[in-house]
């Protein structure tokens, strides 16, 4: 039997497993001279000579696998670091000011009374990450354009504040007002970054761990496609995104790293601070979370830079001749390295360099102190330059920069590298000296010794504060400041809703496909029609929006390299650098990303885009809904559409894709408006009051979600004398009952209102019920504004009370009140206290299932049949008709039977 290395002599990854040895003497010389570097120069030297054989055939174009993982030290040799070109000593000043006020702020913060916490550990590792962006790197927007966008690691917020004091774009009344942003309003902080709560100072929204890095993506993409586009010049614009390691963790924050490979996105660069500890403990206590990460960059094709070291241990790595201390810093754990980092000098020794005399033998003539203070490469301000300098040089892929650092670091003993340090708020008096001492700032023992310590300012004419400030200028403004340049847009006239408001005549036609011919319409709009974004999961066929390909085309910065398998066709698949579709493949994610940073580009850059994003319903707001948070948290503006909505409507899919609840996840989030139209005029309306809102004058922060659904009906066309102010606020009733003398209301939405016009002449025909129908466009938007009303009447006692919208509209209608949706009840119930009568509902509860829509219809008792049997049963209730027809009416339309239902319009399907 032939041996493992017989059967595969060649088993490197990415190398060749079946090639043919043509020279097998060429082949042994080869290893024998592998074989005698390693017994006469050790393993050591061989793997050294194995590296440079692998540089050097790199620089021949010869292909060799990638390597997974470097050694633990720096990737930028000492002897190529660039020359640095601030001062560092003014620098370290700054710095030591801004760690002081940070950590003040939030001890402070602590105040009896008040007590509303903060964090002061992450800033601690990641200050000097930042202090050289802002010195030397992030650009503003002074220069008329959307400069660099940064995204800050939350947590780290207390030091951007802090640095902003410095700067007098924050007063101490500011600071003494973080986490109090009501009860100290107009000064109050935000605890993170919110660009709702402070839009004239943050731009992104980034401590929902994940969703920083990922929004950093797309962001990168956003400026590239605006690029293309010709909307805006992003050329010198970059993105940095300032992430956890524990963070990395996060499904998102590594979920979308080969789309910024495979796109070349060499304007991005993330910065890791890797401080080895999640909120509680280690992160990879027994392994190495920085080879980690390097391995997962490295294999989805980006650039990476690891800053490990600072320089104190240049000198100890240049004497490493044998390996001994790389193949040392190779094999110690992240938990270890924890540990060195609260141990003494003396321990370091015995047990870090204590084990090889060769080890000993390096620090011999070094000091327990020196040895205690050989750190980390993401403290040291000219190695963080260097790589940062080095991720704006690379051309072709983004760049990960992995910085070691010491959470907590200069905050003294009781904070660094210690388990508890996220959750450590409060400074003694101990520690307030012991960090003074060590930041070398001038306070008094007696100023740290009674009521709350103080903040220092060297002065706003000192030399490092005025450093500060040529820096910026030189860079182009303040950072972080979100500035809102945008001009209103001109808005589409009457013709651009022309089409929809017609109907559809004899064809049927579903509402996705009436919001499709909207938008094609929309897009062809003049002054208008090219800021429009359309943004799909690989789903553009399913809704019909095929048809776009042709006239918007698909963006991909390479272009269409191939012919398409569809090319004959009509509506063939067709790719672009300059194309108006972004196709961002099965990823709800990665397209919602796409939506905020398309959604926000009116504030990043100054010019407006409306973004259109379509996706299966039930994978929008119950998938990725705390994107939607984030997305009203940066003030995104744009348009939602749920396609394929509802409990019954895409039955054939079953559970998964049995939406029924989205409007009720969506009413939670206080910037969505949103809709559930029925018909094709009622969308017309609805989008051109979303773009006066959001793109007009006095636009708003908010956006827009529509649910429409794959059931193709008889779009009518527009009523003479439309209730347009009830389509937006949410009511207005599109058939009055003409036959029958027992009256009845019936509001449905969406595409319940068919089922609910079926149903009123059922009732007339057959019971002698009059029964008015009424489209409830958004059971969301009339139950809003009965909240604010309830609010208003509240707190105004002695003034006029106010009446909600939905009370007033149906105040003259008689009841009983029947609700129906394909929705679960919640939804229609958010308004049942408002309205004027008995009020009952119908509802799709429970899962989902596939089956056709009639039986499923059937099931949950929301078909027209099931809806007459509910006015019936309300009607019977208040004495108005007979109970014994109840069971009549069952036994008629056989309602116990699901499989007696009529199977429904079929078509329109996935």
């Amino acid at each position: 039997m032939a041996s493992g290395s017989d059967r595969n002599p060649i088993i490197i990854g990415g190398l060749p497993s079946q090639v043919p040895d043509f020279d097998p003497e060429e082949t042994q010389e080869w290893l024998d001279s592998l074989d005698a570097a390693v017994d006469e120069r050790g393993r050591e030297r061989a793997r050294y000579l194995m590296l440079r054989l692998i540089e050097r055939a790199r620089e021949k174009r010869v292909a060799v696998p990638e390597m997974r993982s470097t050694d633990y030290v720096n990737t930028i040799a000492t002897k190529d670091e660039p020359y640095f070109p601030g001062d560092e000593e003014v620098e370290r000043k700054v710095l030591n000011a801004t760690r002081w006020n940070a950590a003040v702020m939030v001890s402070r913060a602590q105040r009896p009374g008040i007590g509303v916490g903060g964090h002061i550990a992450t800033f601690g590792s990641s200050a000097s990450l930042y202090d050289v962006g802002f010195n030397h790197f992030f650009r503003g927007k002074d220069g008329g354009d959307g400069g660099d966008q940064v995204y800050f690691q939350g947590h780290a917020s207390p030091g951007i504040y802090a640095r902003a004091y410095l700067l007098d774009r924050l007063t101490e009344q500011h600071l003494d007002a973080f986490r109090q942003e009501k009860s100290k309003a107009p000064y109050g902080l935000s605890s993170y970054p919110h660009p709702r709560m402070m839009p004239d100072f943050w731009e992104f929204p980034t401590v929902s761990m994940g969703l920083g890095p990922i929004s950093a993506i797309y962001q990168a993409r956003m400026n590239r496609y605006l690029q293309a586009r010709g909307i805006a010049d992003t050329s010198n614009s970059r993105v940095y995104a300032f992430l956890g390691d524990g963070e990395m963790d996060e499904p998102e924050s590594l979920g979308q790293l080969a789309l910024a490979a495979r796109e070349g996105l060499d304007n991005l660069t993330f910065v890791v601070n890797c401080n080895l500890q999640r909120l509680d403990g280690p992160v990879r206590g027994n392994g190495k979370i920085m080879q980690e990460l390097e391995s997962q960059f490295r294999g989805a094709g980006w650039n990476v830079i690891k800053l490990v070291w600072d320089r104190s241990w240049d000198p100890l790595l240049a004497q490493d001749r044998d390996g001994v201390l790389v193949n040392k810093l190779n094999t110690t754990p992240d938990g270890q390295f924890q540990t060195y980092a609260t141990e003494t000098g003396a321990y370091i020794r015995d047990h870090f360099f204590g084990g090889d005399q060769r080890l000993r033998d390096m620090v011999s003539g070094m000091t327990d102190d020196q040895i205690l203070h050989l750190g980390r490469g993401g403290h040291d301000h000219r190695k963080i330059y260097a790589a940062y300098q080095a991720a704006k040089e690379h051309k072709g892929q983004p760049t990960v920069i992995l910085a070691q650092t010491i959470k907590g670091w200069m905050l003294g003993p009781s904070f660094e590298g210690r388990n508890a340090t996220h959750q450590m708020k409060k400074l003694t008096v101990e520690d307030l000296k012991r960090f003074r001492d060590r930041l070398h700032l001038p306070i008094p023992d007696k100023d740290l010794e009674s009521g709350l310590p103080p903040y220092y300012h060297p002065g706003r004419d000192s030399d490092e504060i005025q450093y500060m400030h040529d820096r910026r200028r030189e860079l182009g403004g303040y950072v972080p400041t979100r500035v809102v340049r945008a001009k209103p847009l001109p808005q589409p006239g009457d013709k651009a809703y022309a089409a929809v408001r017609k109907g559809s005549g004899q064809q049927q036609v579903a509402t996705t496909m009436a919001f499709v011919r909207l938008l094609k319409d929309l897009m062809r709009e003049k002054e208008i029609g090219k800021r429009f974004v359309p943004i799909a999961p690989d789903e553009y066929r399913t809704f019909g929006m095929d048809s776009l390909f042709p006239s918007a085309k698909i963006y991909n910065p390479l272009g269409q390299t191939y012919e398409s398998v569809d090319r004959d066709l009509l509506l063939s698949y067709k790719e672009s650098p300059t194309g108006q579709m972004l196709h961002d493949g099965i990823t709800e994610a990665g397209c919602t990303a796409s939506l905020i940073a398309a959604g926000s580009s009116y504030a990043t850059h100054g010019e407006h885009l409306i973004p259109i994003y379509v996706f299966y319903s039930m994978f929008g707001f119950q998938r990725t809904g705390d994107q939607f948070w984030q997305m009203g948290d940066q003030l995104a503006r744009g348009f939602v559409l749920g396609a394929t909505a509802g409990r019954t409507t895409l039955t054939g899919e079953g559970t998964q894709h049995a939406d029924g609840h989205s409007h009720l996840l969506a009413s939670t989030n206080p910037a969505c408006v949103a809709y559930d139209p029925a018909y094709g005029y009622e969308i017309a309306h609805i989008v051109r009051d979303g773009l006066r809102r959001m793109y007009g004058e006095n636009a708003e922060d908010v956006f827009y979600y529509m649910t429409v659904y794959n059931e193709p009906i008889n779009q009518p066309a527009e009523p003479e004398g439309v209730d347009v102010e009830g389509i937006l606020k949410g009511l207005h009733r599109v058939s009055v009952g003409e036959n029958g003398s027992v009256p009845a209301q019936i509001l449905a939405s969406g595409v319940a209102v068919p089922w609910a016009l079926e149903a009123q002449g059922i009732l007339a025909e057959e019971w002698g019920v009059k029964a008015d129908v009424w489209s409830a466009t958004s059971w969301n938007e009339l139950r809003r504004d009965a909240v604010d009303v309830e609010e208003h009447n509240l707190l105004h006692p002695e003034e006029e009370q106010r009446v909600p919208y939905v009370t007033t509209k149906l105040q003259g209608a008689e009841g009983p009140f029947l609700a129906v949706s394909d929705w679960m009840r919640s939804v229609p119930d958010q308004i049942a206290r408002w309205v004027p009568g008995t009020y009952q509902s119908l509802g799709g509860d429970g899962f989902g299932f596939a089956d056709t829509r009639g039986a499923a219809r059937r099931f949950f008792h929301i078909d027209a049949q099931s809806i007459v049997l509910g006015v019936l049963t309300e009607l019977a209730k208040a004495g108005k008709i007979d109970r014994s027809v109840l069971k009549q009416a069952i036994d008629r339309y056989q309602l116990l039977d699901v499989s007696a239902a009529d199977p429904g319009a079929a078509g329109g399907d996935a």
